[in-house]
């Protein structure tokens, strides 16, 4: 494994040479986005033009390897012309979508824009309308980058996969969907006042758990949870004295005083252990997000038993099996969001529920499985196929 920064000893890990320098490559593409979103900063992590990066095929790991597998490769790791220079070795690449940055321009989530099926040009995360600006040029070098090249492209979500399939981008090019895996014997479930004990969340009450890096990201949907919450104390007022919210990740203190609970706001947390135990504190797990792909957080919960409750968008509804293991609310439904919260706390048969999170994820994310379709992966894409079309065909 090949990465920008290597924090682990292990001996199978290995850092790109010359960290400062991929440092600067990072700074250096934040600068030019910076530049081209006239000097504001909320969209700031929300692009990609992967304009510099590591030119990794000069790299020993690289050489010795018979298949090169790429995942998130963004923010000054490697650059568009360092792809291409992967792809023209001739060794056969598979490229893991985390998202849709490798199937559109510049965007990792597309918000409901459909440009990356066409061409895109002027992109609504930018603030200049020019159809042929910094959206439009990025597209062009990832059409010249893929042009007479064979990638297999693997989504993490068979909604992502289907989005994939409709760039014009990836014309050509075999998409298929293996979700991510979970280690089980990390995120496992544990007795749950143990839990509370030790993240300070009391014995007494029901948790119910919100979880996101940035908690105020729009994408992330905390004003839905918000709305959600307050309609169940309008007509639970008991709730008020039996259920408290707990919050992790950064900002969890700006949005605290906006809920109709009382909220512990836990802060982020990075240590794998100290989050297994955050989850196992939680009588239910709410993710509203507004557009995501097969959230980790969802599969983590569920390996804890932890039933969750979501939007119907993205590759939420393949984690969730509805009432079996969570709730599925519509789309920006506030009052179907709060039914379902309710659902898992008050109506449903909770262990039966439980066990139900715990089967899911033993039987589609574990890491036998999904390493088991990697290896057909793998095969299939070292045996010689039939190049795709060139990208002036399109």
């Amino acid at each position: 494994m090949l990465v920008r920064e290597k924090e682990t000893g292990q001996l199978t890990v290995t850092g790109v040479p010359r960290r400062a320098l991929a440092m600067w490559h990072f700074l250096w593409e934040r600068l030019v986005i910076w530049m081209h979103l006239h000097l504001q900063r909320d969209r700031l992590f929300e692009i990609d033009i992967a304009n510099c990066g590591t030119d990794i095929t000069r790299l020993r790991e690289f050489q010795d390897a018979d298949i090169i597998h790429l995942h998130w490769v963004n923010q000054g790791m490697l650059s568009l012309k360092g792809i291409r220079r992967i792809l023209q070795s001739g060794k056969p690449v598979v490229w893991t979508m985390h998202d849709l940055w490798p199937a559109s321009s510049i965007c990792h989530y597309a918000r409901g824009c459909e440009q990356f099926q066409d061409e895109c040009g002027a992109c609504p995360l930018l603030p200049s309308t020019d159809v042929k600006g910094l959206a439009n040029r990025v597209w062009r070098r990832k059409r010249q980058m893929l042009d007479g090249q064979r990638v297999t492209f693997v989504a993490c979500s068979e909604w992502l996969a289907g989005e994939a399939r409709k760039s014009a981008l990836l014309k050509g090019q075999r998409v298929v969907s293996i979700p991510n895996p979970i280690d089980t014997r990390v995120f496992r479930p544990m007795e749950k006042a143990e839990a509370r004990r030790a993240v300070g969340l009391p014995a007494d009450r029901r948790v119910v758990l919100f979880v996101s890096q940035r908690v105020t990201d729009p994408r992330k949907g905390m004003q839905y949870f918000v709305d959600a919450v307050r309609l169940m104390v309008e007509r639970h007022p008991d709730m008020q004295k039996n259920t408290v919210v707990a919050i992790l990740g950064g900002h969890a203190e700006e949005v605290a005083s906006r809920l109709a609970l009382p909220v512990y706001p836990l802060g982020y947390v990075s240590d794998p252990q100290q989050v297994v135990t955050v989850y196992n504190a939680a009588d239910t797990y709410v993710l509203p997000s507004l557009e995501d792909n097969l959230p980790n957080t969802l599969m983590e919960a569920m390996a804890c038993g932890v039933p969750c409750v979501g939007f119907e968008v993205g590759g939420i509804p393949e984690m969730i099996d509805h009432r079996q293991n969570g709730y599925v609310a519509r789309l920006r439904d506030t009052l179907d969001l709060a039914n379902g919260i309710r659902y898992v706390l008050n109506e449903a048969d909770y262990p039966a529920m439980s066990e139900h999170c715990q089967h899911k994820v033993a039987r589609c994310y574990s890491q036998q499985s999904v390493a088991a379709r990697y290896i057909e992966v793998y095969q299939e894409a070292m045996q010689p196929q039939q190049q795709p079309p060139s990208a002036k065909t399109y």
